[in-house]
């Protein structure tokens, strides 16, 4: 960590213990994170990088860019870039504003390992995450070979802090190389986000992932999801003993078709993990 984020740091921690009601406002910094996210796998969102470039087919539709280009050219708008790849470094330090637990799902905005965002950067929303330790980070990529890679030059023969969670997106056949670079990373907890869920995905060997979450896409233009191919993940989770979390059937809006799987809803999170400690608050 280099020394200014060692610096910033320090102001951070000195504030939050002179003054309880301390806040970002109190720097003057801009783009606060949102709380009570609306996704149902996580508490909160946190967004150091915004924008991104299309991948693969579960890109096709990103809500995220559909929201961010509505604003581009707005003066003074957070996204008056649009869906430019954008790094946010006033915002490195808004974990340390919070100071009761929460899941926090990192760049829901972005993908923190594309190709874009330099080393220094990734380097420095680690720093925060491992400090913040009393939180838990959801990592999530679909740059899975870098994230990898990453992983194992920080950490080398050591494991990634069990709070920070690391994952991949899959959504067909096409995309499951994923899962292989993911259970090749040095990560304490993994898991899947199969959402869009495009197709089959055949046999999963679930080995090293600690969680599952499936769901269909919503917004203009949602593909149709297969009952069958979320029956065959959620059993797959069974019969290999991995939490599953049904996330939504999708259509025009999210809440659409709502989340009921044969008649229940399947909400699982890893036992025994931080993760779930702080979900039950």
């Amino acid at each position: 960590m280099c020394a200014c984020s060692s610096d910033i740091y320090r102001v951070v921690r000195d504030c939050v213990a002179a003054d309880p009601q301390f806040s970002y406002c109190s720097l003057n910094v801009p783009g606060v994170m949102a709380d009570n996210s609306a996704i149902e796998w996580t508490d909160a969102t946190w967004n150091p990088v915004t924008g991104c470039t299309k991948v693969s087919r579960g890109c096709d539709h990103c809500y995220a860019e559909r929201f961010s280009e509505r604003f581009r050219g707005v003066p003074n708008h957070p996204f008056e870039s649009g869906f430019d790849l954008t790094m946010r470094p006033e915002r490195l330090m808004q974990p340390f504003t919070w100071r009761r637990p929460r899941m926090i799902f990192v760049n829901s905005m972005s993908d923190l390992f594309q190709k874009g965002v330099p080393h220094a950067f990734i380097d420095l929303v680690f720093d925060t995450m491992e400090k913040a330790d009393w939180h838990v980070y959801q990592v999530l990529t679909k740059r899975s070979s870098l994230m990898r890679d990453y992983l194992r030059l920080r950490y080398g023969k050591g494991r990634v802090p069990q709070h920070i969670w690391c994952g991949v997106s899959i959504e067909d056949r096409q995309a499951k190389s994923r899962l292989v670079h993911l259970q090749a990373a040095p990560a304490a907890m993994r898991f899947l986000s199969l959402e869009p869920l495009l197709g089959p995905l055949g046999t999963l060997d679930l080995r090293g992932i600690d969680w599952v979450i499936a769901g269909g896409e919503s917004g203009p233009g949602a593909r149709r999801m297969d009952p069958e191919w979320v029956r065959q993940i959620r059993d797959e989770c069974v019969r290999q003993g991995v939490a599953f979390f049904f996330k939504q059937w999708g259509g025009l809006r999210p809440k659409t078709g709502g989340r009921a799987l044969d008649d229940r809803e399947w909400s699982e999170f890893p036992t025994g993990s931080t993760l779930q400690l702080v979900a039950a608050e």
